[in-house]
C-alpha cells in the first residue's frame, strides 16, 4: 500500500469506479442475454419491446465509458440484425 495520502486516496477511488464498471458490464452482458434468449425462443413482440431497453442500457454504459464508441455501436448492430433476421424468418 502506498505511503503518500493522495495515493491512497487514488487507490481507493479506483477501486469504486472499477466496481462500478463492473456493475455496469454486468448490467448490459445480462441484458443482452435477455434479448438473445427471446431470440433463440422465437418471440419477437418481446425481442422487439427488450430492444430499445437494451440499446438504451448499452449507450448509457458508452456514455459512462464503459465502452467505446465502436464497441457499444457494434453490439447494438448486432442485436438489431438478429431482430431483424428473426422477423424475416417469420415473414417467409
Amino acid at each position: 500500500m502506498a505511503n503518500i495520502k493522495s495515493q491512497k486516496k487514488r487507490i481507493l477511488i479506483s477501486a469504486e469506479e472499477n466496481a462500478s464498471n463492473v456493475s455496469k458490464r454486468t448490467r448490459v452482458k445480462h441484458s443482452i442475454k435477455k434479448f438473445e434468449n427471446a431470440i433463440v425462443s422465437k418471440d419477437t413482440a418481446l425481442a422487439a419491446t427488450l430492444l430499445p431497453e437494451t440499446i438504451s442500457i448499452i449507450d448509457r454504459a458508452q456514455s459512462d465509458g464503459v465502452y467505446k464508441a465502436n464497441t457499444a455501436s457494434r453490439k447494438v448492430s448486432r442485436l438489431s440484425k438478429l431482430l431483424s433476421d428473426l422477423k424475416k424468418a417469420e415473414s417467409l
